[in-house]
């Protein structure tokens, strides 16, 4: 458990630093950074499959791609959300937009506890559904003081509910689909990275090939120790770790430059209150756990 805990934490510190490297690859665009990330971690997501003995695994998906030739229009709609979502993640900190990304992380944990009840039918327990009703408080305050709820936010909080809805439903949701979707995202890549002047790039930031090197160490790190922590932790206690990747992103977003507007105030407090209370929730259901085992 302990080494899983571990790994998770890795992977959350290194995706944190992830963010705060984006500031360091100007002045590449966010698509230039976009393509170059993906060219860049496609190596260690096939050194994962080596690492996790998921060579046969794959190349049976191929297999079933196939011979399910419908499936490959589903691949490519899940490669389109994660490529955008990945897109997202390192243009914000460049954008001024890291505070509304990073809001959209902390809010995707609740769409997704009220995304399972309406699709799946999973029951609430007391405690998710006052962390609900917090984050709706704090949305509609934000939209009634500001006038919107940012774009940015939005489509974090909403996409990858889709994306992993989606890989339940098609059966898809494992690591080969995962490096298969990157794959397919590898010519649109290749085009964004065609279009970068590197000669100017390098003159304006004469360690822009060393901060690339880091950008795909760094990225294909993460993904490695993400997975090995989902190899040995409980769902449960996952799903709880995956709460400190926002919080760090959060902090990166401040020690960047950015300030929390006045009408967020209420927005931020209500998120974090919510994030709290599915902390306690899932702690609550672990230590219900513990006890079933211990009486079985």
């Amino acid at each position: 458990m302990l080494k899983g805990v571990s790994f998770s934490l890795f992977a959350s510190l290194l995706f944190g630093l992830m963010y705060y490297l984006a500031i360091h690859l100007r002045p590449l665009s966010g698509e230039g950074v976009f393509g170059i990330r993906m060219v860049v971690t496609l190596p260690f997501l096939f050194l994962s499959l080596f690492l996790f003995k998921q060579t046969d695994a794959f190349l049976a998906f191929l297999a079933r791609i196939k011979q399910q030739p419908s499936l490959l229009l589903v691949m490519l709609l899940t490669s389109s959300i994660v490529g955008s979502q990945m897109w997202l993640f390192l243009w914000a900190p460049n954008s001024g937009k890291a505070i509304e990304v990073s809001m959209g992380y902390l809010l995707m944990p609740i769409v997704m506890v009220a995304f399972g009840r309406f699709m799946y039918k999973e029951p609430l327990s007391r405690l998710k559904k006052w962390a609900i009703g917090f984050a709706l408080v704090g949305v509609l305050s934000n939209i009634l003081l500001t006038g919107k709820l940012s774009w940015e936010s939005l489509f974090v909080c909403t996409g990858y509910p889709i994306y992993f809805h989606l890989r339940r439903k098609f059966g898809i949701s494992h690591l080969h689909s995962f490096v298969l979707e990157i794959v397919f995202l590898i010519p649109i890549s290749l085009y964004f990275m065609h279009q970068v002047d590197m000669a100017y790039i390098e003159s304006e930031n004469s360690h822009i090939y060393v901060f690339i090197a880091l950008l795909g160490l760094i990225s294909g790190s993460a993904l490695i120790s993400y997975t090995m922590a989902s190899t040995i932790l409980p769902f449960n206690v996952l799903g709880l770790l995956g709460y400190v990747e926002p919080c760090f992103m959060l902090i990166i977003s401040f020690l960047i430059g950015e300030r929390l507007a006045q009408e967020s105030y209420l927005l931020m407090g209500s998120l974090l209150v919510a994030i709290l209370l599915l902390t306690l929730d899932g702690l609550s259901v672990l230590r219900r756990q513990r006890k079933h085992f211990k009486r079985g």
